[in-house]
């Protein structure tokens, strides 16, 4: 039988001194956020009571905090034996604070409640939202001011302030008697918490020289000391010492000569006084224009010092070319959170993908009850949603992200009386937003993402004898008729499935209304019956959409075919009937021959999402990214399964050294285990350029690795290539575990030294966690 140890018992004055100590902490944090003497923060730090709703039946009253960490909420558990870190949640884990019924949960179970008076914190990952009451407006206000402003001021925090308030936090929680000392255990608890193994000797060693006073406990400055050993960067201090003169300062001629012989900075000369006055935290440095070891770190880790070029995080490409010439974000099965036959569908889904730059979600219609169309994965046991509050989702949401057009793919299961409250719902939600007629009377070519700014387009059937999407031909007084119905639910490869489709006997037909007929404009969806004769050519608003095995083959047997499709027309690509668990498909292969909505499960985390979203990183996150020009080009020869000799760029030859890294998280939460990671370096692009390379495993050290090692890439086509670093914690015995990872465009890479800022398997940002690395490119012979 275990026995638990009691604590011995403060004395009052003992409460009083750690309550002020605390009080002290809260404010000393609140200082580093920016928020000294703040409102919000302070009654956030008091807490207060909220009411926890989880359905009709289930609404409770919990206490909340914000800890003295002004980084971490504890809310109150009824539950028992409830581990402490549970009842903890991290301010970095929040996506979004809304107020009043913006979750389908405020919706469907507080209605009852003055909106004034409700929010909801919505996290990154696939935690469920936590929907909150407050006693009165004032308080709810507190909350989401409070969390708002925390979140702000945090993402603003540069590495270092990330760095220094995240050690001071990880001494506070190894400080277990809260004597603001640290003896030599609570530096080993401290050092373990922080992901590095030290031994005895080397703990001792490091606890000696820190101990001035010679007391057996490290306080104050000698704390400090121990702060400056262990955020040593001797690989910076190296580079930086090259540079510098006795003093330990970098001047601007020398930061100049840095940044163009090293960091092939072109605009070095503008470049260099401008780092100086927004990164160096000296003044008399600033003074001098000169930079010092701290400026030189902080402009390393900056955006400036980011292996991807900051300049293309903003729209930097030219948006007036036709709509067929880029590649666009898109999701397939929006609605899903999960898997594909069981899982729930959630309008959260769709908020989520459009805030992740989604230009193109998917929506399945099939009749609901009370004559109110429903969208759910056909044939399933996948749960359901009315189409209204998904059209009202994508309205409230659509443009957040991007400016750039949204299209809505509609796979309609519908009867003709549904479909016409489907259109109306889209007319009456959407309003001005919904594209209804040509835009300036383009009648032969696809507008492009300028002059479809803020427009949302509806992609569906189309009346054959109807009046055709450009307005040219045809007859307007058409009513309904039948159409080929293209139902990828059916598709699905589960026995539980078909058995559900021979009962209800499925036909290959389904009849149309117009009223929804005519909000479909430039994407109409036909059948492929194959590449166009020339001499017979299709028109440019029709589009088909190809499984990815279709599609693969298709690229595999007439890639330059494909690529001449895709200049003209789009192209939708989905993932294969077998892929029940939402697993994704490689998108490489589809964007090589120039498909453009190439749609992926996005609720599924893993190498084809991280890739995914390291091409649309590119272009300022819009959503959009225009073709190189051989997939755009006419007269193009292109074939991505047999490179010739063409003008698809000059092959470059890419030098890559892996230094360091710093701050990886823990993979297993336990107090002492220790990451040993490796990182593997992909090259994803055309089948020649395909390469993975990978770095020695460090033992026992997620703090501050050294690997050293160089590699080199030879990159045939450039423009079509992504570079993805991961790293992992290497297990002999089972598969290594995923610490972190971050891809981008080859073009997007910045040479000389860089930071690497590593994100979650969410792809969501780690606060501090980074890669230090050196970039070379060169032009191949």
């Amino acid at each position: 039988m275990q026995c638990i140890r009691r604590q011995p018992k403060r004395s009052v004055s003992e409460e009083n001194i750690l309550r002020e100590q605390s009080r002290r902490v809260a404010e000393l944090n609140g200082t580093r956020l920016g928020l000294k003497d703040d409102k919000d923060l302070k009654f956030l730090l008091k807490g207060s009571q909220l009411l926890k709703v989880k359905s009709g039946s289930w609404r409770k009253e919990r206490f909340y905090k914000l800890q003295e960490d002004c980084k971490t909420i504890w809310q109150e558990s009824k539950k028992m034996l409830r581990s402490p870190e549970s009842q903890i949640f991290s301010i970095e884990d929040i996506r979004d604070v809304r107020s009043g019924h913006k979750t389908e949960g405020m919706e469907k179970y507080a209605k009852d409640v003055p909106e004034y008076r409700c929010f909801s914190i919505v996290f990154k990952d696939q935690r469920k939202n936590l929907d909150l009451i407050a006693s009165s407006e004032d308080d709810a206000n507190h909350w989401i001011s409070g969390l708002g402003k925390i979140i702000a001021h945090s993402n603003s925090m540069n590495q270092k302030q990330k760095l220094q308030h995240w050690i001071h936090t990880c001494l506070r929680k190894a400080d277990k008697n809260k004597d603001n000392k640290m003896s030599l255990k609570e530096l080993k608890n401290f050092l373990k918490e922080v992901n590095i193994e030290v031994d005895d000797y080397h703990a001792k060693k490091i606890f000696q020289h820190c101990d001035k006073s010679k007391t057996e406990a490290l306080e104050d400055d000698e704390i400090e000391e121990f702060y400056k050993i262990l955020t040593e960067r001797k690989e910076i201090d190296k580079i930086f010492q090259k540079y510098s003169d006795a003093e330990g300062f970098m001047s601007c001629q020398n930061l100049v000569r840095f940044l163009y012989e090293t960091q092939q900075e072109e605009d070095a000369v503008v470049a260099a006084p401008a780092l100086i006055q927004k990164y160096e935290p000296n003044e008399r440095a600033k003074r001098g224009n000169a930079m010092t070891k701290d400026g030189f770190l902080m402009y390393l880790l900056s955006d400036d010092g980011n292996i991807f070029n900051s300049s293309h995080r903003k729209v930097y490409q030219d948006m007036t070319q036709p709509l067929s010439h880029y590649l666009v974000s898109s999701s397939h099965n929006t609605y899903l959170m999960e898997d594909q036959l069981t899982g729930p569908s959630s309008t959260e889904a769709y908020i989520r993908a459009l805030t992740k730059g989604c230009r193109c979600v998917e929506l399945d219609c099939w009749d609901g009850p009370n004559s109110e169309p429903v969208i759910y994965h056909g044939y399933t046991l996948t749960s359901k949603i009315l189409f209204s509050d998904v059209i009202k989702a994508i309205k409230n949401y659509a443009f957040k992200t991007s400016p750039y057009p949204v299209i809505i793919s509609l796979e309609n299961h519908c009867s003709v009386d549904q479909q016409k409250v489907m259109a109306q719902h889209m007319t009456t939600i959407l309003q001005d937003m919904l594209l209804v007629a040509p835009v300036d009377g383009n009648k032969s070519q696809f507008p492009s993402p300028e002059q479809l700014k803020g427009k949302i387009l509806v992609k569906g059937k189309k009346l054959s004898r109807q009046e055709d999407p450009t307005g040219t031909n045809g007859n307007n007084n058409l009513e309904a008729e039948d159409v080929s119905d293209e139902d990828e639910a059916a598709e699905i490869e589960d026995e539980s499935v078909k058995t559900e489709i021979q009962q209800k006997g499925k036909s290959d037909t389904l009849k149309l209304a117009k009223e929804l007929s005519d909000t479909v404009i430039y994407c109409k969806s036909v059948h492929f019956d194959g590449f166009e004769d020339p001499s017979h050519p299709r028109a440019f608003y029709e589009m088909s959409s190809f499984t990815e095995s279709k599609a693969l083959k298709l690229a595999q047997e007439s890639g330059t075919s494909f690529v001449h499709h895709n200049i003209r027309h789009l192209s939708r690509i989905y993932p294969a009937g077998w892929r029940t668990d939402s697993s994704n498909y490689n998108p490489i292969d589809m964007w090589n021959v120039g498909c453009q909505i190439v749609a992926l499960n996005f609720q599924t985390a893993g190498t084809e999402m991280d890739v995914y979203q390291g091409r649309f990183q590119d272009n300022g996150f819009s959503g959009y990214v225009l073709k190189p020009e051989f997939l755009r080009d006419e007269q193009t020869k292109f074939n991505p399964k047999s490179i010739t000799e063409g003008t698809w760029g000059t092959k470059k030859k890419l030098l890559l050294k892996i230094i360091s890294g710093q701050q990886l998280p823990k993979v297993n939460k336990s107090k002492n285990s220790i990451v040993d990671p490796k990182v593997t370096v992909e090259i994803h692009g055309i089948q020649q350029d395909n390469n993975k390379k990978q770095t020695k495993v460090i033992e026992n050290n997620g703090f501050n690795p050294t690997w050293d090692e160089e590699f080199t890439f030879d990159i045939e086509i450039p423009a079509l290539a992504l570079v993805r670093f991961v790293v992992e914690d290497f297990d002999m015995s089972t598969k290594n575990d995923f610490i972190g990872q971050y891809t981008l465009p080859f073009t997007s890479l910045k040479q000389g030294y860089r930071h690497i800022h590593l994100l979650t398997k969410n792809g969501d940002p780690y606060s501090s966690s980074t890669l230090f690395v050196y970039i070379d490119i060169q032009d191949c012979d």
